[in-house]
């Protein structure tokens, strides 16, 4: 590579902030990239050797690279984000234009109309929003025209046809709705005072309103004029009724903007709210699929500008759960504590809400997608090697000392494979010994399906702490798995995940989906094995206690067995009902048998 095209450019590359943008061989952009230092950021694609499949794809798919010299780091992630845009290249993270949410416009004319639209025009109006969603801007809008009755009609109110008598006042002003300036029935002024009104609602400022509508309601009632203050109180009723619904915390935060992200291995998921007097006036979560392993850092610098831009945020402070460099203009605070910290805490909530609810989707409409995805998680969160597709999982079972058994349960591709499951009564270990008894039942189940050529789980699962597990280990090496099936035991207490001939232990988080499944293995294989260990110490019963009756021997008690399914059934049992079962002689003999055993 000394003396290819790209080593000569690595070589010329100046050490400035910049995007740079890498061609394939159709010298089509492949990839955007933005760098505090150039030099340093693209040659690091060719001077190493990467972890990430897609980005050793990416290296080998790479012809030629161009780039951007700007200013600032902040310029940079301004470009990059446009380039993206323009580009669409296959190995970054996907962002889109959305011009389709609406926005609430107040028309630069006389005598404003205020609607809903999807489409700016720049011609003077006042725009606000986008509004991810429609119901909000339908909400809003009501309420507006409730408190201030507005025109509606697209007419050219201009002084000179209002004061010809072009118009005629229509039946919306007759309803109420409008209070008529066609006619000049209301003042100019009067009108302009309560558009200023309504662009402090929109923008989530309720207390210019609530003051005015208080003061015009205590008016109207010293006045006797009980039904004007009536329809007033109404309408103050109804503005704080809205108000409830969007107040958070502290109305003195304001003009500010909210973000953060959650991930896993495929996705980003960043949350935005918008903060204005105290309230949320507009919220939006963003998934973002990545590409190369991006790193949240990463992600959220570039959903940032994304969203800003498509929302058209001019808050000049953003509250961020770690630090971003925005720039001069922006201040970016990382709340510690106090009302500004449970903004951040409730952005957070929306974001991983939003991710469950997306999981539960794909679970529906596209569980493939949604396995690969868990296990593609698993595999990250227990270090393993491989995607865990098939696990088994071992419990044993011998309450009391007696009857020791153990149950190995299958999941393959995160659900239960009941077909699959085993149950094994030990026999060459004396007594309750859980490690002994491990250690037989591991063995014997991969022996034999060594020998029977079936295939063999990614993921064995002990419950247990690490004597179990050390148990199990044994049986691997010996039938030299070690190495080609991962291992790993859970202890009950608090959920202890051990590796083998590691003593410390993994907590994973408790809400955690790979702990979930490991828990769902662990509890199904003791019900499992308890299920089998209660049917033999119920049959051990029956034995001993049939035994001392002269005349039932092993036939009889098989028969009773599947006639009454317990002993407690037996001996509950009418004479004509162990009559029928048995006979009259030996049915009659046993019920007075089994009388006396019970005075």
């Amino acid at each position: 590579m000394e003396n290819s095209p790209i080593a000569i450019q690595l070589k010329t590359l100046p050490p400035n902030p910049g995007v740079y943008q890498f061609y394939d061989e159709n010298d089509t952009v492949i990839y955007v990239g933005k760098a505090k230092n150039l030099k340093k950021r693209v040659s690091s694609y060719f001077n190493k050797t990467h972890d990430n499949n897609r980005t050793r794809l990416l290296v080998k798919k790479i012809v030629r690279h161009e780039h951007i010299i700007v200013p600032t780091e902040v310029d940079a992630l301004l470009l990059e984000n446009n380039l993206i845009k323009k580009y669409q290249p296959k190995y970054n993270v996907l962002l889109k234009d959305d011009k389709t949410y609406p926005w609430i416009c107040i028309k630069k004319e006389r005598f404003p109309r205020v609607f809903s639209t999807r489409k700016v025009i720049k011609d003077g109006s006042d725009y606000f929003g986008p509004f991810t969603n429609k119901k909000t801007v339908y909400t809003l809008l009501d309420l507006i025209r409730g408190l201030y009755p507005l025109r509606t009609c697209n007419y050219d109110l201009s002084e000179e046809k209002i004061s010809n008598q072009k118009y005629k006042i229509c039946l919306e002003y007759h309803l109420g709705n409008c209070l008529g300036p066609c006619e000049q029935k209301i003042d100019e002024e009067l009108y302009n005072q309560n558009i200023a009104a309504i662009k402090n609602i929109v923008k989530g400022n309720f207390k210019s309103s609530l003051d005015q509508f208080q003061l015009q309601m205590e008016n109207y009632a010293k006045e006797m004029e009980f039904e004007k203050a009536q329809e007033i109180k109404e309408k103050l009723a109804s503005l704080e009724n809205y108000q409830s619904k969007s107040t958070i915390v502290n109305p003195k935060i304001s003009n500010v903007d909210v973000f953060t992200i959650v991930s896993d291995e495929s996705y980003g998921y960043v949350n935005f709210l918008q903060i204005s007097y105290g309230s949320i006036t507009r919220s939006h979560t963003l998934e973002i699929k990545k590409k190369l392993d991006e790193s949240d850092l990463d992600l959220l610098s570039l959903a940032i500008i994304d969203i800003r831009l498509r929302f058209n945020s001019q808050s000049e402070e953003v509250y961020l759960p770690f630090q971003i460099n925005l720039g001069e203009k922006i201040k970016v605070s990382i709340p510690m504590l106090g009302d500004k910290k449970k903004l951040v805490e409730l952005s957070l909530r929306n974001a991983k809400f939003y991710r469950m609810d997306r999981f539960k989707q794909m679970k529906i409409v596209d569980p493939d997608r949604h396995t690969k995805r868990l296990m593609s998680q698993m595999k990250v969160d227990l270090r393993l090697s491989g995607e865990p597709y098939h696990i088994e999982c071992f419990d044993n079972s011998n309450i009391q000392g007696t009857n020791p058994v153990a149950a190995c349960v299958v999941f393959k591709n995160g659900k239960a494979s009941k077909k699959d499951y085993r149950h094994f009564k030990i026999k060459t270990v004396v007594g309750a010994d859980d490690f002994a008894s491990m250690e037989e039942v591991v063995f014997r189940r991969y022996k034999r399906l060594k020998e029977e050529g079936e295939s063999l789980p990614q993921l064995i699962v002990i419950d247990g702490g690490k004597g179990q597990l050390s148990s199990a280990v044994k049986s691997l090496d010996l039938l030299g798995l070690r190495g080609k099936i991962a291992i790993i035991g859970i202890a009950k207490r608090l959920e202890e995940i051990y590796f083998p001939e590691d003593p410390i232990p993994l907590y994973l988080d408790k809400k955690s989906e790979t702990l979930k499944i490991i828990q769902q293995l662990r509890n199904e294989a003791h019900r499992f094995g308890i299920t089998l260990h209660r049917n033999l110490r119920s049959k051990g019963s029956l034995n001993s206690q049939l035994d001392e009756i002269k005349g039932i021997g092993p036939k009889t008690k098989e028969l009773l067995l599947k006639e009454f399914k317990s002993l407690k059934r037996i001996k509950a049992a009418s004479q004509k009902e162990l009559i029928d079962a048995l006979g009259k002689v030996k049915g009659a003999q046993l019920f007075l048998k089994l009388e006396e055993m019970t005075k």
